[in-house]
């Protein structure tokens, strides 16, 4: 089946995302990714993405859908899970045309939960390793003895924004699916085996 994998930042799609993947070799297509590696490679359509990425304005839906095209014409008629896209409902009327999507799985979690989530979050300088600062001993990584520090992404102000922008534009996609009879939302305030136990029974 085709899935598109809704959730706020924070609210935990990356490791579900893997979970499913594995467990339902299904292609996992991360927006984020896609956008990387085309500006990694200066593709035509990577170096348009990174000129309004520059100039901190927003890529254009008709740029993203472009990218999101092109990853499914390379998964080919591999069964795919989409991450990070459609965004609002411009792009998922213009995905509707392009694709049939099955299901669409929507991870809940309390935004208050999301911002002390994300505000925690540490990464580690050396060798990428994440997590809550709750964990950590005087800031060093657990897994290289690196140093941890908190991406501006992650503080309190910029998490804010992120979150009154996806509740803005990616959030109404939750009525939009639902519509369509292809929503299923699961609680995402557990531990991920417990959020994981209740997508599998959403996927049977």
């Amino acid at each position: 089946m085709n899935i598109i994998l809704l959730g706020a930042p924070g609210a935990g799609k990356g490791t579900q995302a893997l979970r499913i993947e594995e467990n339902y070799r299904i292609k996992h297509i991360s927006t984020g990714d896609i956008f990387r590696h085309h500006m990694r490679q200066q593709t035509d359509i990577g170096n348009l993405a990174r000129s309004y990425i520059k100039k901190g304005q927003l890529v254009p839906d008709e740029v993203t859908l472009k990218i999101v095209e092109i990853a499914l014409e390379d998964a080919g008629k591999i069964n795919f899970m989409l991450d990070g896209f459609p965004r609002n409902i411009n792009q998922a009327k213009a995905l509707d045309g392009l694709v049939a999507i099955d299901k669409v799985i929507n991870i809940d979690v309390d935004l208050k939960v999301l911002t002390d989530r994300i505000c925690g979050r540490r990464n580690c300088m050396e060798c990428g390793y994440t997590a809550h600062v709750s964990t950590l001993s005087d800031g060093v990584c657990p897994k290289c003895g690196g140093e941890m520090y908190q991406r501006v992404d992650d503080q309190e102000d910029t998490v804010r924004s992120r979150l009154e922008v996806y509740t803005a534009q990616t959030a109404p996609l939750i009525e939009y699916y639902e519509a369509q009879g292809k929503l299923a939302s699961v609680n995402g305030m557990g531990a991920p085996d417990e959020v994981f136990a209740e997508i599998r029974k959403v996927l049977g």
